[in-house]
């Protein structure tokens, strides 16, 4: 048995739950996945026996629950800082924690209007009042990034700080969202979206997100 357990939902919908995911990835430990499936009735009640939030993710650790995707990956950093779920650079581990943070809290009008569903391809939807206002913000950070810090290290696979850290994977569902709305990008913030959806622990995700069986109807816009 794994020392360490992921508790997930929907891998399609869930983007919060992508995120705890590729922070796992990135840590390189071995880990269960135990995947809920969200907005059924029984949904809550199984939740919440592994979850003091009722919500996921949740990492699982020799009794220790620890919920919500950046306290996940400040978990995980401090098991295994060499892993490199942050920056090496203090300068660098600041912005990069400055922008997820920003993520997690921020960007309701993209949330609510273009929703994570990978199976999906709504292109020309989605676009409501404040969506382009969040996108424009995304993408400065991402070019802002690439910029200051993507070449500053000494190994560059075109992400945000060079190598993919938990800053990348804060910011993957957004990259999915994006796709399936068909959102413009310019060439910068493509080539980004393009280097997350090629990284395999990315692609990973997404092949299961395709395969599973269930459907929430209030994230199908067709």
């Amino acid at each position: 048995m794994a020392e360490f357990t992921l508790v997930v939902g929907n891998k399609n919908y869930s983007s919060w739950s992508m995120r705890g995911g590729l922070m796992v990835r990135i840590a390189g430990i071995e880990c269960e996945e135990i995947v809920i499936p969200l907005d059924r009735p029984e949904s809550a009640a199984a939740i919440r026996k592994h979850s003091p939030s009722g919500k996921v993710p949740v990492l699982l650790h020799r009794g220790l629950a620890v919920w919500e995707s950046l306290a996940i990956a400040e978990y995980l950093n401090d098991l295994k800082p060499e892993a490199g779920l942050w920056p090496s650079s203090a300068a660098a581990r600041a912005h990069a924690r400055a922008i997820s943070a920003e993520m997690h809290a921020g960007f309701a009008d993209l949330r609510t209007h273009m929703p994570m569903n990978i199976r999906a391809s709504y292109p020309g939807k989605g676009m409501a009042h404040g969506v382009r206002a969040d996108i424009e913000r995304i993408t400065s950070m991402w070019r802002d990034c690439r910029k200051r810090f993507g070449g500053a290290f000494p190994r560059d696979d075109g992400f945000l700080f060079g190598t993919f850290s938990a800053a990348d994977a804060m910011f993957a569902p957004v990259v999915t969202r994006f796709r399936t709305f068909g959102v413009a990008l310019d060439a910068d913030s493509e080539a980004y979206a393009k280097a997350v959806l090629a990284q395999p622990a990315v692609q990973e995700w997404i092949d299961a997100a395709k395969n599973e069986p269930w459907l929430i109807q209030s994230y199908e816009l067709d």
